[in-house]
């Protein structure tokens, strides 16, 4: 086998050794990208069911606030009257 044949299949054998281990590099790091990326959407779906719309939550507080505010207009009204009548 001629020398430039051999120094040929060489190189070829270095070039494929070092794509194999950057690869093997960019996988590792896509792998760490990927768990990080996991625990990120995790943490935002946390969020986003903590801050979700409270409207089904607040129409009671809403309908006792309103009787609330009713009974204050009748109070302030009692007052009002009583303050005339002195």
């Amino acid at each position: 086998m001629p020398a430039a044949a051999v120094v040929t299949i060489v190189i070829a054998l270095v070039i494929a050794a070092a794509l194999a281990y950057y690869l093997t590099r960019v996988v590792i790091v896509l792998r760490a990208v990927n768990d990080s990326l996991g625990k990120i959407n995790l943490g935002v779906r946390s969020i986003a069911g903590q801050t979700a719309p409270l409207g089904e939550l607040l129409t009671p507080v809403k309908t006792d606030l309103e009787a609330v505010a009713d009974v204050l207009d009748g109070v302030a009204a009692s007052l009002a009257e009583e303050q005339q009548a002195s």
